[in-house]
């Protein structure tokens, strides 16, 4: 069974991003549970930010499971990348991002590699770029796995990476790695920029897919662009997927319209 979530940033560097509920994480947490969400995405500064004890707690109070949390504070703070030339600057974004895995762990999320993942420079070789890719996410996806958990990896769109754009390039990478702990996150949005037809890709290379985030065409809440979901909520069910549908979106017109609106859509197409 598909599962709601919205999500929750604890960042101020990150404010203008596509996240629902903003700074105050009780307070998103009581209206998410208010509404009815299964689940809440949490972008927090560093691994430590919340202690674990605490989070458990509110999440047994408020009813909800914690699907997985972001890495992209990583780079917005500290400029750390997976694919940076400066071989201790990639030794400090695995540290980070590790990190991040143990947290998530302790609720059995997983961790999600965005914008940490970089792109290929200008002036440096593609294949080498690459290869510190791979590098990197072998170690990552091991020490996930360690831990009990899954390691998400997200294709952005070209505006945003140079490196896998693709759920198809995406899913040949990940085909190529040593470890078979990571998966893909199929964010809608950037779907709708790079795929030629969004269900056939997420019918044809599914078996990647471990998230998934529920914005629309213009990354506003599901609804408010022009994204077809009644092709892509098949194909999620043919494939089987049981995991998350992750509001990544803005909060458009307000916070609580726009969680509003994403769990009326999701029950439309997943309840």
């Amino acid at each position: 069974m598909i599962k709601s979530c919205v999500t929750i940033a604890l960042v101020p560097q990150i404010k203008s991003g596509p996240w629902i509920f903003w700074e105050d994480l009780e307070a998103g947490m009581a209206k998410a549970s208010k509404l009815g969400f299964d689940a809440i995405e949490l972008f927090t500064a560093s691994a430590d930010a919340i202690e674990v004890p605490r989070l458990k707690d509110l999440l047994d109070q408020y009813k909800l499971e914690l699907a997985a949390v972001g890495t992209g504070a990583g780079k917005v703070i500290h400029g750390l990348t997976l694919t940076d030339p400066d071989s201790e600057v990639r030794k400090k974004a695995i540290s980070f991002i590790s990190d991040m895995i143990d947290f998530g762990a302790a609720f059995g999320a997983p961790a999600i590699i965005g914008s940490m993942q970089g792109n290929v420079l200008p002036g440096n070789d593609r294949e080498e770029t690459m290869s510190w890719l791979a590098e990197g996410l072998n170690q990552l996806g091991k020490h996930a796995e360690s831990k009990g958990v899954t390691l998400i990896y997200e294709p952005l769109n070209r505006y945003e990476t140079n490196l896998l754009n693709t759920i198809e390039a995406g899913s040949n990478f990940m085909d190529s790695l040593e470890t078979k702990s990571v998966k893909l996150l199929a964010d809608l949005f950037h779907m709708n920029i790079e795929e030629g037809n969004l269900e056939e890709s997420i019918l044809n290379w599914g078996k990647s897919i471990g998230h998934v985030h529920f914005a629309d065409s213009n990354r506003r809440p599901m609804g408010f662009g022009h994204t077809s979901m009644k092709e892509i909520a098949s194909a999620l069910k043919t494939i089987g997927y049981a995991g998350y549908a992750s509001a990544e979106a803005f909060p458009y017109p307000n916070p609580d319209a726009a969680a509003e609106q994403t769990i009326e859509e999701f029950r439309k197409w997943f309840k």
